[in-house]
């Protein structure tokens, strides 16, 4: 499926994206795994996390090369890209999976703690695909037109938001976001943008105060999102601008924002007249989120 297709894979040296380089690779790919080899907060890092999946592909047969640049520098990005080019002579797929965790509740929250969850998981997102597009760019410009992908990492976290994660949160329903634009602005290079929200057992997800041991289920597997991650970067995937939800066996396609109910006037709304027509609005609006699903799943409901 992903034969001779060149991927980047940021945050691939554990977890998920380690999963992701490894599925990608015994499908042919060949592939750029990167990652810092920071702890969960980002701090440090590890030649190594990167270093050890590309030795299990190449032991396996495949083909890999380590990256250990920040998603979070544009240089750094940048050179990722380049790097994938001169060394497989082309680039097809980029999965943006780099994440790092600073959960505070909103009153605490300190700048720094807001400023570097943004800066690995949206601007790193940006980052690695600004350059990405760039090439595409230039390659349909002088003819060479082939199918590209990029594939997001969000959260339900940002698509139904979680307490204790304001950043994280804001983060991830911006990735959502930036998808969509994306495969808008980049359909025209033969470029399409897709987005995950996966629900798997990770260093992130496992510190989240309660999960651990729910996520010892194997409906969490890390291993379980990955198949998806290889149908959006692959040259027969014939969607884009999408939103999925992914967990064990479960795979959803999300809605998006939508109108449930609406008040309607002729006339310009008054603040008196508006605020009698919004009574009749329900004061929440049921919506179908991974945690719903996830109770049903797990109970047999």
């Amino acid at each position: 499926m992903l034969q001779d297709r060149v991927a980047i894979i940021t945050g691939g040296g554990r977890g998920i994206g380690r999963e992701h380089a490894l599925l990608f690779a015994s499908l042919g790919a060949k592939v750029v795994v990167n990652d810092l080899g920071g702890a969960v907060d980002g701090s440090g890092n590890d030649v190594s996390a990167a270093q050890s999946v590309v030795d299990e592909i190449t032991a396996a047969g495949g083909q890999a090369v380590a990256n250990t640049e920040s998603v979070s520098s544009f240089a750094g990005a940048k050179a990722m890209v380049d790097q994938a080019v001169s060394t497989f002579g082309d680039l097809h797929v980029v999965v943006n999976n780099a994440g790092i965790l600073r959960d505070r509740m909103l009153v605490s929250m300190s700048e720094e703690e807001f400023d570097a969850v943004i800066a690995v998981h949206l601007k790193g997102t940006f980052n690695v695909t600004r350059h990405a597009a760039d090439y595409w760019r230039e390659q349909a410009k002088s003819g060479t037109t082939t199918d590209r992908a990029v594939v997001n990492t969000s959260s339900g976290a940002g698509l139904h938001g979680n307490v204790g994660q304001t950043n994280y949160s804001a983060a991830k329903a911006g990735i959502a976001a930036m998808t969509v634009v994306n495969s808008m602005e980049l359909n025209r290079y033969g470029v399409r943008a897709n987005c995950i929200a996966p629900v798997a057992r990770t260093r992130l997800t496992l510190q989240t105060p309660g999960m651990g041991e729910p996520m010892q289920n194997q409906l969490f597997d890390p291993e379980n999102v990955s198949p998806l991650v290889a149908v959006l970067a692959a040259e027969t995937c014939p969607f884009n601008g999408q939103v999925f939800s992914v967990y064990g066996g479960s795979v959803g396609i999300y809605a998006g924002w939508s109108i449930a109910e609406s008040v309607e006037t002729e006339d310009r709304w008054t603040v008196d007249s508006l605020a009698a027509a919004m009574d009749t609005l329900p004061r929440t609006v049921q919506v179908n989120s991974q945690m719903t699903q996830l109770a049903q799943h797990m109970t047999g409901g």
